[in-house]
């Protein structure tokens, strides 16, 4: 067994054969009198010897190819770190932009969230004091957001679902859900002040740990407990001192949200198979148009015996500018769909926990526009009350963000 060693030295010629001579016509044409010098050593069982090779006049044509080669060779090496060393910063330039241009749609569509919702909070009260049906007044809102559904499925602003038999049979008790959560809410709004029901609808998170518990066996860690505490504590104050209580409009409002969060769990039970499954703005409008279907012939039996022809005139008779009446109940619906659209639309964008705490401070600014514009005559102690209980609500979402340690084994 031989083994070679090369050893490089600024003195000697090119490596050669050990133990052979150049042959010439292995290596035509080539000159290495340009190339410094390569000392060979060679070790064969513990011996080494040195041989130098001679310079071959033939050789100055490779010599001349092999800068011509390493200066090629150095040109796109500079040429690539100029491109590596400024792509980072185009890209680092363009990322920052996307995000700021991300920024400015999610605070455009906070924005439009609070605001929809504001409007029609004030409308619907408007509604309602004057046009005490709110089976029917649900249903017309249910109506105008299905003709917009229906208005963007045709022109194809969004795509239509494929809808199976499964996937409906799915659907419908979260439609059930979504029809009762929005008829009880409107019972609510007629009856009492909207700060109210809104201070008594944040109670929607201890309803959603009751029926994860229940349905899903899903228990909830102590500091999610531990919120809930303060929005039980807030609610009851604020009842207790509210000057618009009274029963109908408290337990309407509480069993609204029964159903609410009663479907949000069984969106989670029944809709299990990614391949079941819509995206939220298409399920929103599935929900929607099903919960019409089902509230109209209700809203007939419970109220439309109580429509004559002499009812309209009756409420113009009152005082009641019956063309407003229609306009704003018309706003109301338009306003109704829209704000429950674009929170779905913000929910694909964001997370759930940032939803819900965003979720939190729209109930703030309900409340807080409600009073401010109906006048309402709001005490130390119930707005105490309902600060307590919307912080609570706010300590819900953020405990809802930790997760319990593994527990070592």
């Amino acid at each position: 067994m031989q083994i070679t060693t090369l050893a490089l030295s600024p003195s000697t010629p090119l490596f050669k054969p050990l133990t052979k001579k150049p042959n010439p016509r292995n290596c035509p044409g080539i000159n290495l009198s340009g190339l410094k010098p390569l000392y060979i050593t060679s070790s064969i069982h513990g011996l080494s010897s040195c041989h130098k090779a001679s310079n071959l006049s033939s050789y100055s044509g490779f010599n001349s190819r092999i800068s011509q080669l390493f200066h090629i060779a150095n040109r796109r090496c500079d040429s690539f770190k100029v491109r590596a060393a400024s792509v980072p910063e185009n890209l680092g330039e363009a990322k920052d932009s996307s995000d700021l241009a991300k920024t400015l749609q999610l605070g455009a569509m906070f924005a439009i969230w609070y605001s929809l919702n504001i409007y029609y909070n004030i409308f619907n009260k408007q509604v309602l004091k004057v046009f005490a049906f709110p089976a029917t007044v649900t249903a017309f809102q249910l109506g105008c957001g299905s003709m917009i559904i229906l208005i963007m499925w045709a022109t194809n602003l969004y795509h239509r679902p494929k809808l199976t038999r499964s996937k409906l049979a799915a659907i419908l008790p979260l439609a059930v859900a979504h029809t009762l959560g929005n008829l009880l809410t409107n019972v609510s709004l007629g009856r009492v002040n909207v700060s109210f029901t809104h201070t008594i609808k944040a109670m929607e998170p201890f309803f959603t740990v009751l029926f994860s518990v229940l349905f899903l066996g899903e228990w909830p860690t102590l500091w999610v407990v531990a919120s809930l505490l303060p929005v039980v504590g807030g609610v009851a104050l604020a009842s207790f001192t509210e000057s618009s209580f009274n029963w109908i409009g408290f337990c309407s409002a509480m069993a609204s949200n029964v159903t609410n969060q009663s479907r949000n769990v069984l969106s989670k039970k029944l809709m299990i198979k990614k391949e079941d499954t819509l995206d939220n703005i298409n399920l929103f409008s599935v929900i929607t148009v099903i919960s019409f279907i089902l509230l109209v012939p209700c809203a007939i039996l419970l109220e439309g015996v109580r429509f004559t022809p002499s009812y309209f005139p009756s409420l113009a008779n009152q005082g009641v500018n019956v063309k407003e009446l229609c306009i704003r109940s018309i706003l109301a619906g338009i306003c109704f769909h829209s704000y429950q659209q674009v929170s779905y639309s913000i929910l694909q964008m964001v997370s759930p926990v940032t939803h819900s705490v965003g979720n939190c401070v729209k109930r703030v600014v309900v409340i807080v526009s409600s009073v401010i514009f109906f006048q309402t005559p709001v005490s130390f102690i119930n707005s105490l009350g309902t600060a307590v209980a919307l912080a609570g609500v706010f300590l819900y979402s953020r405990a809802k963000r930790l997760k319990p340690k593994p527990k070592a084994a």
